[in-house]
């Protein structure tokens, strides 16, 4: 029976009724269409209508309330971000308008909240600083350059559902690069801290060794003005969490620098201001389009993608995980190449997820990603009127507050626990945090490989553990099977060994010598049979080292039997003909007919004189059918 026009689940009709009190005019004609024209194919084209028939009175309220805090949130930070970038401060302002609203429209996440961000803010000036002046014209056009191959690798990722990539970078690699470039966030504001004159684009320790061998020019009414702010946004942060501690620090550091202003005058104490903010409606860009550009922003932009997405995937599943949500990371990639793309055509620049707004748009009862749009909207509004008073913003209090932003990156409660707990991820921490000291653009890459190279070697070691039934159920017909060290009894002519994990061509060779290693110590254990339950994929390769090993224990005159062969595993053995080669009466779906059927074959006489008996037909008859004169047969 069709559901009634009008309802949750008839979206035609739902969206249809509302759009006449909130839908734009051309969303109006839209909605009119019937549910039978909209195939499944325009709701991957234009994702926002799968959430757009829950609009109501009561969602848009909570957007626009949550939307306000954002706005509020995003306001500080995203000025600061963009000096992070070298940009000027409007550019992150930018970034967090028409980006933000495209990222919503586009994306699968509900409460997802994009647009500057720190680590992206710091690869965009590590990539472009050498190449031109922060702050220039030719800075700008490499800049927006950079954002649009971001946005459009993002896209092709997307739309090439590539959407799970990014589960091969580690949460630890990701933990290493924050932690590294908040060293370099807070390493870059060393000169406008201390008043130095540090040369542009240098490296970590020669900012370091700058700073130690010019320590007496250190300018003393600057680097109290970055202390003031510095301190007041630590205690604001801590004694009124409620508040946000960037605007509070920044207003602190504003007034201090007034009054040294006032009573030492401007020219003793040296502190410079931002400077007015020329911002209104985010203005047409246009990246620069040259051969050399696109050449020496290629490399940048891919690191700015991979860090992108991981950060803007990672964020809109853990908001997710608490508001019951699927999200779809193939969704995503093409919400956030979007966004870039028309970031680089708005005077933005390379956007992704944030965390803090994605979170505080969540706890304010946001609804559906009209919420960030709304964001947008308001900012825009308040920059309007607060835009004069950006001008009177000392630089050192904005390195104060960066400083901050720095501490707060750096993840020290996993970082302690990784150390203490987890070898191999503690190298793969320490790879990617010092790269990234060394080569922010390069850092990444590096923690990704070290990581993968470990957990190569991982899987190329499957676990092969030696079973044998447990004792105590003997008798029981489900053939209870357990790990047995090398001293306890086993059956004196055959090893049943349980294989975990894949068995594909890096994992060939262990396996090989594993199996080969059973008869090379014990020359009597011509027989094996293996639980392969466990065995979740097989290649070409691992099939055929397993025919070659059952033709080998054949020649030794025993044999290689495979126990609860998985489906996949089954079909690549028929599909490649090894099935044939080990012999079909040597694979079984159990243990209990596995070691029914092969234990007829077995050395009688050796049985004889075998006093384990660790199968139940070994106390009924010799393999050749002889019956057993007790139960405890003596050695012969």
């Amino acid at each position: 029976m069709p559901a009634p026009r009008g309802t949750a689940t008839d979206p035609a009709g739902y969206c249809r009724r509302h759009a006449k009190k909130y839908l734009p005019s051309p969303l109006k004609t839209f909605m009119r269409l019937d549910a039978s024209a909209c195939p499944l194919w325009l709701y991957k084209l234009l994702p926002f209508l799968r959430w757009w028939p829950q609009l109501s009175r009561d969602s848009l309220k909570a957007d626009g309330i949550a939307g306000l805090s954002g706005a509020v949130i995003v306001l500080p930070q995203a000025v600061a971000f963009a000096i992070i970038a070298g940009l000027p401060p409007e550019y992150g302002l930018y970034a967090a308008m028409v980006p933000t609203i495209v990222a919503a429209l586009f994306g699968s996440s509900w409460h997802l909240v994009s647009g500057p961000t720190t680590a992206i803010s710091i690869v965009v000036f590590a990539s472009v600083s050498p190449l031109a002046e922060p702050g220039s014209a030719e800075f700008i056009g490499l800049v927006l350059t950079l954002t649009f191959l971001a946005g459009l690798f993002q896209l092709l990722m997307g739309l090439a559902r590539m959407g799970a990539l990014v589960n091969f970078i580690s949460h630890t690699v990701i933990i290493g690069f924050t932690a590294g470039a908040a060293i370099l966030i807070a390493a870059s504001q060393i000169k406008n801290f201390f008043g130095l004159d540090i040369p542009r684009g240098a490296h970590f320790h020669e900012v370091i060794s700058y700073t130690a061998t010019h320590a007496g020019n250190i300018d003393p009414y600057v680097m109290a003005t970055g202390l003031a702010t510095l301190l007041s946004g630590i205690a604001a942060k801590k004694y009124l969490p409620r508040l946000p501690y960037m605007i509070i620090a920044m207003v602190v550091g504003s007034l201090f620098a007034a009054a040294l202003n006032h009573f030492f005058g401007e020219d003793t104490t040296g502190i410079d201001t931002v400077g007015a903010l020329n911002v209104g409606l985010p203005p047409l860009s246009l990246p620069d389009f040259s051969l050399a550009a696109l050449n020496q922003t290629l490399f940048p932009a891919l690191i700015i993608t991979i860090l992108s997405l991981t950060e803007a995937v990672a964020i809109a599943r853990s908001v997710a995980i608490k508001s019951g949500q699927t999200i779809d990371s193939n969704q995503e990639f093409v919400g956030q190449g979007l966004s870039n793309l028309a970031g680089s055509f708005f005077s933005g620049y390379a956007s992704s997820g944030s965390f803090n707004r994605s979170g505080v748009n969540f706890s304010a009862g946001a609804r559906t990603p009209l919420a960030a749009a709304f964001s947008a909207v308001f900012l825009l509004v308040i920059v309007l009127l607060i835009a004069p008073l950006v001008a009177y913003l000392p630089v050192a209090a904005m390195a104060g507050v960066l400083f901050q932003v720095a501490w707060g990156l750096i993840d020290f409660h996993h970082i302690g626990e990784i150390l203490k707990r987890h070898r191999k991820e503690s190298v793969v921490l320490a790879v990617t945090f010092f790269g990234t000291l060394v080569d922010l653009e390069k850092g990444i890459f590096l923690g990704i490989i070290v990581s993968l190279i470990f957990y190569l070697y991982r899987t190329s070691r499957p676990s092969i553990r030696i079973m044998a039934p447990i004792a105590a159920e003997k008798f029981n017909p489900n053939r209870k099977f357990a790990n047995i060290g090398p001293d306890a009894p086993g059956c004196p002519q055959m090893e049943m060994v349980r294989v975990e994990g894949s068995v594909f061509f890096g994992a060939v060779e262990h396996v090989k010598q594993a199996l080969r290693q059973i008869d090379e110590y014990d020359a009597a254990k011509k027989h094996v049979m293996v639980f392969s339950r466990a065995v979740n994929f097989i290649d070409l390769a691992g099939a055929e080292m397993l025919a070659g090993e059952a033709r080998r224990r054949q020649r030794l005159g025993g044999g290689l039997y495979l126990v609860g062969v998985q489906p996949g595993f089954c079909n690549m053995l028929r599909e490649g003909g090894q099935a044939e080669q080990i012999g079909r009466e040597n694979i079984f779906s159990n243990k209990g007919e596995a070691i029914s059927s092969v234990y007829p074959r077995l050395d009688s006489d050796i049985c004889r004189n075998c006093s384990a008996r660790i199968f139940t037909e070994c106390d009924a008859a010799l393999p050749d059918g002889q019956p057993r004169q007790s139960a405890a047969e003596p050695p012969a």
